[in-house]
Parts: C-alpha cells; structure tokens; sequence
C-alpha cells in the first residue's frame, strides 16, 4: 500500500470527498485529505483512520495537498470551485490530473439542489479547465454517486461512473483510480464538454432518490465487457 501513488481529495473534509477518501483507502490508496483549515483537514484524517484502520490517511492545508499527489480530486461545493482552484493555482504543476466533480447547483445560491445552474464556459468542469495552469490535465466525474452510500462502508456498491474528458488517456488514468473502489464502473462519456450533461444528472438524481428515500446510482446498460482497452491494442 505504500508504494502506491496518493490522491488528494480537495473537499476531503465534505460527505462526497470524505466517502470517496474511504474508499480509497480501504482499497490501499494513500489519501491526503485537504481543507482551508488545517486543523479541520488533520481532524478528519483522524476520522477517516477510525474508520479504515490499515489505510493511509494525512490531512493537510489545500495547496499543501494538492502539491503532494499526481492525481487532484476536487469535490467541493460550486459556490467554492472558483475560490479553490484559484488558491491552488501555484500549487498545481503541469501533468497532474485534475478529476472535477464540481456541480453547479442551485443550492449554491440558496436555490433548489433539483435545480442546475448556467455556467458560461458551458459546465463547472470546463470552467475549471480555464483556471487550472497550463499543462493540468482535467476531466469530470463521481457526479451521480451517492455520498453516503460512499461513507457507508458496509454499503455495496453497483453502479457506473461517467468520466468525461478531452483525452482517452487521462480518462483512463482517472478509471485506473475510481476503479479501485469496489462496485463502482468507469464508462467514457465522451470530451469534457459533455460534462454540461453529466452534471446536471446530480440534480436528476437528488430529484429521483428523494422522491424513493434511498441513494441510488446510475447503470449503463449494454455496454462491451472491456471498456478502457489501449486502442493501439485493437
């Protein structure tokens, strides 16, 4: 486990970015765990311990964080991307991944969280491709995941991920990495500007979960048995 690479979880200390941070380290993957406080950020490493004993947890001021791994996760609220990525900015360095899954919702503004705001550059995810120095690569996921069924470890998992990306290559990587987490399928949804789709699909889901009382995911269905094969192997 501690040969493997770590991941950041920008908004590690929030119900998606704290689901996802035990996940992965229930899986053997290091996790430093950034807030704007480092208190809070430490704090919730000592949570996240507890709760997955044998995982590798650290909790560190943001860019502090965001400095120590070659993947970023950010999972903060929309009213907050702007804000982070801007103070992460001399933090990120060209050839890190970047893994979006900023939705803008309405809540943002004190609106509906079944409701999805405009964004001018089309999606959150693309608005973070416009802030983040060049040579950071970007794609947007986890937007239909549900956080507590992430934080609930004894909770199956058994739905997709829809990862959208302007390269094949860095939405594979980013698969390599959410793949980890058991139950949960990575499926290419085409270049980031489908993320625009993508996002909105929080919103679908609130509205449906709510509606059920449950925290259900999306499955794509009828798709080939091998997803992410090197196209130079085909």
């Amino acid at each position: 486990m501690s040969q493997a690479a770590p991941v950041t979880i920008i908004g590690g200390t929030g119900a998606l970015g704290f689901g996802l941070a035990l996940r992965l380290g229930r899986a053997g993957v290091p996790v430093v765990i950034g807030s704007r406080a480092a208190e809070r950020a430490a704090e919730t490493a000592g949570r996240a311990r507890e709760r997955v004993p044998d995982a590798s947890f650290e909790g560190l001021v943001n860019p502090e964080a965001a400095a120590r791994s070659p993947v970023v996760v950010l999972s903060v609220p929309f009213r907050n991307q702007s804000e982070n990525l801007a103070t992460l900015r001399p933090a990120l360095s060209p050839g890190q991944l970047l893994i979006d899954g900023t939705v803008p919702l309405a809540a943002a503004v004190g609106g509906r969280a079944t409701r999805v705001l405009g964004v001018p550059q089309g999606s959150a995810a693309q608005q973070a491709a416009e802030m983040v120095p060049d040579g950071v690569r970007v794609v947007s996921a986890l937007h239909t995941v549900s956080a507590q069924s992430l934080s609930e470890l004894d909770h199956a998992l058994d739905e997709d991920v829809l990862i959208c990306g302007d390269s094949r290559a860095d939405k594979r990587e980013a698969a390599e990495l959410l793949g980890r987490v058991e139950g949960l399928r990575c499926v290419d949804a085409g270049r980031l500007e489908m993320s625009r789709i993508v996002e909105s699909l929080t919103a679908l889901m609130i509205s449906i979960n709510g509606r059920y009382k449950t925290h259900a995911g999306v499955r794509v269905t009828g798709l080939p048995e091998e997803l992410w094969a090197d196209p130079s192997s085909s």
